[in-house]
């Protein structure tokens, strides 16, 4: 019997969300120095483009792409407000619109990376492929600062 109630305690233990050993303050700063990070990386890239130094700036893209998915697992039900959160309720409401978002910038970033040595307009590309990620959630699911 000890022997089943181990067994179950372990693959219940597994199944838990990543985030549900850290606290709601660990979580929420965590997101947001997630996005931190993917803003200055994306500047980066910008550079690092115009500079025409494109094999620097794959990992750079790629490294974005790994914490959008990351992301998913950064907005539990607990973590709505506290800790200067600028996320708004409408993440929680839209869950799978904003999780089909962290998605589809992951996607992008990705196709950016692979696309980047075949176009002439970095800005272009990187437009459509990355900064209008960024402003379609920030409109939709971030507090105006």
């Amino acid at each position: 019997m000890k022997k089943l109630i181990f067994t179950l305690i372990f693959f219940v233990g597994l199944s838990l969300p990543i985030h549900s050993n850290q606290n709601v303050e660990e979580i929420i700063k965590g997101r947001k120095a997630m996005f931190s990070e993917n803003y200055q990386n994306a500047k980066k890239i910008s550079i690092l483009l115009k500079s025409k130094r494109i094999e620097e700036a794959k990992p750079v893209m790629e490294k974005i792409s790994t914490n959008y998915k990351k992301l998913l697992n950064y907005f539990p039900e607990n973590t709505k407000e506290g800790f200067n959160t600028e996320a708004l309720p409408s993440i929680w409401e839209n869950k799978d619109e904003f999780n089909a978002l962290m998605q589809k910038a992951s996607d992008d970033m990705m196709k950016l990376a692979k696309t980047v040595d075949t176009v002439e307009d970095f800005r272009k590309i990187q437009k459509e492929l990355m900064w209008n990620n960024c402003s379609s959630c920030h409109n939709r699911f971030r507090a105006p600062h």
